[in-house]
C-alpha cells in the first residue's frame, strides 16, 4: 500500500515581531475575523473552512505562510517522503515528545506539518 496525503485545515503565518502586532489587527479589525481563542497563547482566525494561526517568530526578517497535510500512517508517510528525496526540517519548531507527525518542505521552501490527524 502506498502513502496516503491530504491537505490538513490548518494555515499558520510565522510573523516577524516588528509585523506581529498589525498583523492580528489586520485579521482582528480590518477583515473582522472571528477569532479562536481556545487555544492560547495561539492566536487564531476562522478562515472559511480552515484555521488561520498567527505565530510571532521574532528570529524572522519576513513572514512565511505553512501549511498542514494529514496522512492517516506517518511511519509509512514517513518511509515515502525518505524515499522521494523530501527534506525533513524538524528543527524549525520543536514538537511534543510522542508526535505522530514531523515537518517537511516542499522543493519551494515552503514549510509543511505532515502528520496523523490525531496526532496529539
Amino acid at each position: 500500500m502506498s502513502a496516503e496525503f491530504k491537505g490538513g485545515i490548518d494555515i499558520a503565518i510565522k510573523v516577524p515581531s516588528h509585523q506581529f502586532q498589525q498583523t492580528l489587527d489586520f485579521y482582528r479589525n480590518v477583515l473582522g475575523l472571528p477569532e479562536i481563542t481556545d487555544k492560547p497563547p495561539a492566536t487564531g482566525f476562522e478562515l472559511g473552512p480552515n484555521r488561520l494561526w498567527i505565530d510571532e517568530a521574532p528570529a524572522l526578517s519576513q513572514a512565511e505562510v505553512w501549511l498542514e497535510l494529514f496522512t492517516p500512517d506517518f511511519k509509512q508517510a514517513e518511509k515515502h517522503i525518505a524515499d522521494s528525496g523530501v527534506v525533513r526540517c524538524d528543527a524549525v519548531e520543536p514538537l511534543p515528545e510522542g508526535f505522530k507527525g514531523g515537518w517537511v518542505m516542499s522543493p519551494c521552501n515552503i514549510v509543511h506539518m505532515l502528520r496523523e490527524p490525531e496526532a496529539w
